[in-house]
Formats: structure tokens, C-alpha cells, sequence
């Protein structure tokens, strides 16, 4: 079985304590947690030491899961300290953040690392906003990013930093189709909730990708809800980075 690294933290400048925000009978979460453990990967809730997030430790436990508490700002060495705890050399990183990621797509990227890469990285459409697959990557090339920096270094950009790395092979991973529509699935604004939100009532929270997809191709103006903000948004993740 392959490890899903639950990246979560319980503050947010944009939309406080969101990953605890209802999401139908669960919890943002908890639907993360358990949406994770439906496409047959085993999650390991990575949190921070800081005791705001001593409630997601506390969920971890009631879902029956591990947990991993680390750096607050170096999500980068959070993620090596984890995986030196539970001895394990590569892993997915899920973001809390993407209610709606692609099991299915998960599984392909952690396949593709085993062809020799570093890192896999989110096909085009899921960094633009559509959030469906995240990074998988290996313990020896994070090692190998946080050799030059400091161990108090904010890394939430971390593909900024591995992009430092010399010799570093990674690949993004294919897109299975293009896309006939544009939307924005991933969590940071009210608006972004308003939509997730309508997409879970449709379908409920376990559906696979594709009939989340059938969802804007029936609606095709429902993309409007919440893409106003996704200039911000990738504003925002440019300033992150400088």
C-alpha cells in the first residue's frame, strides 16, 4: 500500500480553521482522512508541533490514524522528519486544501516514481487550480533540498526549493485527457467552499474524479462560483515564493 502524507496545518490567514469547516455528516478533515483510506492508501496526518493543531492530532487518533508532528514552517523537513519516524523512503503529499483529489491519479504518480524519478509532479490542470493530484516524491531527494537551507526556512513553495537541486530527476505527470472546462477545486476563499460545497451535495464525498468532471460539463457556467479568485490565489503562491 503507498503512503499519503496529509499536509494540514489549522491556521489560514484567507479562511481560519477551514479544515474543520462541515463538509456534509464529516468534517473537512475527516473527509480528507477518509476519501484518502477509500482509494486504498495509507495516511499519515502531518501536522505541526504548534498547539493550534493539537485538535487535528486528536482527530487523527478518532480516525485511527498515524500522526506526525513537525515543523511549523519547514514543510520540507516536517515531511523527512516523518518519514525517518515510519521509516518510509517515498510518499504522496495529499494537501488538505483539495477535497476532491483523484485516487486514481495518486496511484499512477506513485507507479511513475517507481520508474526511477525523484519527484512527480501535479499534471498542468491540478497546480492551475483544479487540485487533483499532488506531489510524489522520494525521502532522499527532500534530504537532499534541505541540505543547504536552515531548519527555521518556510518552505510551503517547496517546489521552489527542489527546483535547487542539482540533478534532480523529475517528470510531470501526463494528463489523461484535456480537459473540455476550467474549474477551481481547491480550497482557500469562501467562495471556494460555496463550491466544493454544491459539487459534495451532487455527488456525495467518496465519487470518484470523473463524476465530479460530469459535474461542469453538464453546468458549464457553475466554474464561475469561485474562478474569479484564482488569479489571487496564484498571485498569492508567486509572493509565497520571493
Amino acid at each position: 500500500m503507498i503512503t499519503g502524507f496529509i499536509t494540514v496545518r489549522s491556521t489560514s490567514r484567507r479562511l481560519p480553521r477551514k479544515c474543520f469547516l462541515p463538509f456534509g455528516e464529516w468534517t473537512i478533515i475527516e473527509h480528507i482522512i477518509r476519501r484518502t483510506k477509500h482509494y486504498g492508501i495509507d495516511p499519515i496526518l502531518c501536522t505541526s508541533t504548534d498547539s493550534d493543531d493539537d485538535e487535528l492530532e486528536e482527530i487523527a487518533h478518532q480516525e485511527n490514524i498515524k500522526v506526525f508532528r513537525g515543523s511549523l514552517v519547514n514543510k520540507l523537513k516536517r515531511w523527512y522528519d516523518c518519514c525517518e519516524y515510519f521509516q518510509i523512503d517515498r510518499f504522496h503529499s495529499i494537501d488538505a486544501d483539495d477535497p476532491f483529489f483523484d485516487g486514481e491519479l495518486i496511484h499512477q504518480s506513485m507507479d511513475l516514481l517507481d520508474n526511477g524519478y525523484d519527484v512527480v509532479c501535479p499534471t498542468e490542470s491540478s497546480s492551475s487550480g483544479n487540485a487533483s493530484v499532488g506531489y510524489s516524491l522520494t525521502k532522499n531527494i527532500i534530504k537532499r533540498a534541505l541540505e543547504p537551507i536552515q531548519d527555521n526556512t518556510d518552505t510551503e513553495m517547496m517546489w521552489y526549493v527542489l527546483d535547487k537541486v542539482k540533478n534532480i530527476k523529475k517528470v510531470i505527470l501526463p494528463e489523461a485527457e484535456q480537459k473540455p472546462f476550467k474549474v477551481r477545486l481547491t480550497l482557500d476563499y469562501e467562495e471556494d467552499f460555496w463550491l466544493l460545497e454544491s459539487v459534495r451535495k451532487i455527488v456525495g464525498n467518496l465519487a470518484d474524479r470523473s463524476s465530479v468532471d460530469q459535474i461542469f460539463i453538464r453546468n458549464p457556467d457553475m466554474y464561475k462560483i469561485n474562478w474569479f479568485r484564482n488569479k489571487e490565489w496564484e498571485l498569492g503562491q508567486k509572493e509565497k515564493s520571493l
